[in-house]
């Protein structure tokens, strides 16, 4: 019998973009300290994670992620539906994931577990039963990473909490956020986590972002297990020179520093026709510069978007904005857009933004203020955090006018407090002091730094 290698590291993350993306930061980041990863997804979510991948400057790090494809059984892949803020049309996605992708992913860690002396499942937390296959082998264990922000937990524990009530922050109820179908995919991959506990749980923050919130998750029992590793950023918070750059960026380097707005509403949210239009008055009316990222949400299977209605929208941006594109005052991008480096670009002053947490993170971690404007899930509770307790950002539209179109005045209201007035000058000083907080604890000496060597030494020792 040949002897077995060392340790090897499966990741596997739900099928959205937003949780696809940080499960290939942290394999990467596990990568570069000499681990053997191996990423596993459905077919079409390993191609557009490595076609989105940006941000890292050793082009021959990713060929040492091995993707493995998890088959998923057939789903239906509706379009969008701007109407609904919560992205329904995912749901046979999510679903199918769920079921069908445990027996190849048991096949998968079979075959690992065979030739290493231990496999370690680092799986997202939605992808919970990735943690009983794990349990069903004597050398396999297994952490869940939560892609939200840790105080979000915080507040699903106890809403009550004094730490939510010092900074008047309210914690939404999820059926008030998602609907009824996904709440209970969700509490059923709680009841997967607390059937077989693993080890402990790696969160995507750092202490100066959510520090008193991580002392407090601490002492909460997680179905997770007992050990808490807090190592992001996990996005690349230096942002190499590359050869190839989008054409976006190129505008951006004409621009005057801290001049720009980047607007950008993320992979599973689509803006109504009437919204567009109030937006695009809005940007043309406020006199600023912007970035504005134009699409439909993501589908299913990955396809492009619904040529029709991006065409419609796209017309009624086009009307409204008039000269402000004519005059280069503003660039529109109809398809996926390179964000950590528009974040990272001098020129962009702040960021429009639909709060999903990796959006949260990456615009923090480049020291932007956030113009927030919450669609679904958990992001109206990160739009909680950053303008009531990080102070870096301004609440566009209030959670309870979500089914509402938000009028062009009441947003370039909210673009003039943050990019024309004392209060907007205070928030991007807040906001750039965060920026280099938050990087400094991915630098050597630094807690994430720290938190994320801890977890290498757990996973190895």
């Amino acid at each position: 019998m040949e002897p077995k290698s060392g340790v090897t590291v499966v990741t596997v993350p739900f099928p959205a973009q937003g949780h696809l993306n940080q499960l290939l930061h942290l394999s990467l980041l596990l990568a570069t300290r000499g681990l053997p990863v191996h990423y596993a997804a459905p077919e079409p979510h390993l191609r557009e994670a490595r076609a989105r991948l940006h941000g890292w400057a050793d082009s021959l790090l990713l060929p040492r992620v091995c993707f493995r494809a998890l088959e998923t059984p057939a789903h239906a892949s509706p379009p969008p539906d701007p109407a609904s803020p919560f992205p329904a049309h995912m749901l046979p996605l999510f679903e199918a994931f769920c079921a069908g992708a445990r027996a190849p992913l048991a096949a998968l860690l079979g075959e690992l577990s065979a030739s290493h002396r231990r496999v370690v499942v680092l799986h997202d937390r939605m992808a919970a039963f990735a943690a009983g296959e794990a349990a069903r082998l004597p050398n396999c264990e297994a952490l869940g990473v939560h892609c939200l922000a840790a105080s979000y937990n915080v507040g699903w524990a106890d809403p009550g909490h004094a730490l939510l009530r010092d900074h008047g922050l309210v914690f939404h109820p999820p059926g008030a956020c998602a609907n009824e179908e996904f709440v209970a995919l969700a509490r059923r991959m709680g009841q997967e986590r607390r059937r077989a506990p693993g080890a402990g749980m790696v969160v995507n923050t750092c202490r100066a972002l959510e520090g008193e919130f991580l002392d407090v998750l601490a002492g909460i029992p997680s179905s997770d297990g007992p050990k808490l590793f807090a190592v992001g950023p996990l996005n690349p918070v230096l942002i190499p020179d590359g050869a190839a750059r989008h054409e976006c960026l190129d505008w951006l380097d004409r621009q005057p520093p801290s001049s720009v707005i980047y607007v950008s509403f993320g992979t599973t949210s689509s803006l109504r026709p009437e919204q567009v239009r109030e937006l695009a008055a809005a940007l043309q009316d406020s006199g600023q510069r912007f970035v504005w990222v134009l699409r439909d949400a993501d589908r299913a299977d990955m396809r492009g978007e619904a040529a029709a209605e991006s065409g419609a929208r796209l017309t009624a941006a086009a009307s409204e904005l008039g000269d402000a594109t004519a005059r280069g005052a503003g660039v529109v991008v109809t398809g996926w857009a390179p964000q950590l480096e528009i974040l990272a670009h001098g020129a962009t002053a702040a960021f429009m933004s639909h709060c999903g947490w990796n959006s949260t993170v990456e615009s923090l971690s480049h020291g932007k203020p956030i113009l927030a404007w919450p669609m679904h899930s958990d992001q109206p509770w990160d739009a909680e955090l950053v303008c009531k307790y990080l102070r870096a950002g301004v609440l566009v539209r209030p959670w309870k006018q979500r089914h509402e179109v938000t009028p062009a005045a009441a947003i370039r209201e909210a673009i003039g407090r943050v990019m024309a007035s004392d209060e907007g000058e205070e928030m991007q000083r807040r906001a750039a002091a965060l920026g280099e907080a938050v990087r400094a604890t991915v630098a050597e000496g630094g807690s994430s730094r720290q938190d994320l060597e801890d977890l290498v030494a757990y996973m190895t020792r």
